[in-house]
């Protein structure tokens, strides 16, 4: 997971994983996206290959990368765990719900929190 990140850690390498979301691309295709010299994306994809977001195929005389996203599902699932609610969280959800059962008992007058009809 710490290769993963740190590979993803530079705006090139991301928007290049972006790029590679669409379609197979050639080294040459991604390098002409950016204001960097082609060795720079050379080096950038390198480090995308050895952290397993990417796969390169040798097709005629060009190099095709290819994303994979298995290699970020790790990733992803421990950054998941910040999406979940915390403990102190659902007490306070909890906490909350308490609050207005019992705004709406005092309203109601009833204990079970069910509004009565009164008949004449």
């Amino acid at each position: 997971m710490d290769e993963v990140a740190g590979a993803i850690a530079d705006p090139v390498r991301r928007e290049i994983l972006l790029m590679l979301r669409a379609e197979r691309l050639s080294a040459g295709q991604i390098a002409g996206r950016f204001p960097i010299s082609r060795p720079a994306v050379s080096r950038h994809l390198r480090v995308l290959r050895e952290a397993g977001l990417v796969h390169d195929e040798l097709v005629g005389r060009q190099r095709l990368y290819e994303l994979d996203t298995r290699r970020l599902d790790e990733l992803a699932a421990w950054l998941g765990r910040f999406a979940e609610p915390s403990a102190w969280e659902r007490r306070f959800d909890a906490l909350e719900t308490e609050v207005y059962r019992t705004r709406r008992e005092r309203r109601t007058g009833d204990p079970g929190g069910q509004a009565t009809e009164e008949t004449a």
